[in-house]
């Protein structure tokens, strides 16, 4: 509801109301705000105006002239402030694998990972770690090449963060899906849920931690190593799962004293 200079305006504003609603031209409008490091809340208003077509014509008084259709009429922050709520939604990573489907000529891979290698989602992983530990804009680069499956890959701002936000989304989806075998790690900082925070080395904790599951998958056996990372992700992370939850069961029955 907006005021004009004489009566009252009801505007029916139409906006995404999650994620998965978004445009890929909304989605790349959304990443350039978040890559400038603007607040929430003016990356909602932005998103507000930007997503329902009404436009800001000029400052009027203590508000703003504004049109949307044919209707002009003016609007206060008030109402800016309740209308940016339907958009509270954005503060959160979304909870299934949101990502620009192409960048230039290339195409991305399957959102949620299926059928992609497990080889390719061991090293997105890493490189993913590392970035959350040094924020090296590179390691992004880096998995940008295997995400959009090329050798080399020149990223904006924006699509740097598109690539994070894909990677964040698609590891919170997968822990949810395969919930015995992401587990929290226990020395790991609560701040930033990231495993490089532990005493140990950087890359020794990674190591270690791919090396385990690999070792899992081939049950010792280092011929079958390079079957076990051709696996699609799903299907490898499907049997880790299934062990993790084993191992529970296990522990359960048999606890140690």
């Amino acid at each position: 509801m907006a005021t004009s200079s004489e009566t009252t305006v009801n505007v029916d504003l139409k906006l995404p109301t999650k994620w998965e609603d978004l445009t890929e031209k909304q989605l790349r409008y959304l990443f350039g705000l978040l890559a400038q490091d603007f607040p929430a809340t003016q990356i909602k208003t932005y998103c507000l105006f930007r997503w329902s077509g009404m436009q800001v014509m000029c400052r009027y008084g203590k508000g703003w002239w504004c049109k949307f259709d044919k209707d002009e009429f003016v609007i206060f922050a008030e109402q800016v402030n309740a209308a940016i709520a339907s958009l509270d939604w954005l503060d959160n990573v979304p909870s299934f694998p949101i990502r620009l489907a192409r960048i230039g000529r290339h195409r991305a891979v399957a959102a949620d990972f299926e059928g992609v290698p497990f080889e390719v989602f061991i090293i997105c992983d890493n490189l993913y770690q590392g970035y959350l530990a040094t924020k090296q804009d590179d390691l992004l680069d880096e998995m940008a090449a295997h995400l959009y499956d090329t050798r080399k890959i020149k990223l904006t701002a924006t699509e740097r963060v598109s690539v994070f936000y894909w990677f964040a989304s698609l590891k919170g989806f997968l822990a949810r899906v395969f919930k015995h075998f992401f587990q929290p790690v226990s020395n790991a900082s609560v701040d930033d849920g990231n495993m490089f925070e532990q005493e140990q080395s950087q890359y020794e904790i990674l190591q270690n931690a791919v090396n385990a599951q690999i070792r899992a998958l081939t049950k010792g056996d280092i011929t079958k190593e390079k079957e076990v990372l051709s696996l699609d992700t799903w299907r490898a992370l499907t049997e880790l799962d299934c062990q993790a939850k084993e191992y529970e069961e296990i522990n359960r029955k048999y606890p140690s004293k």
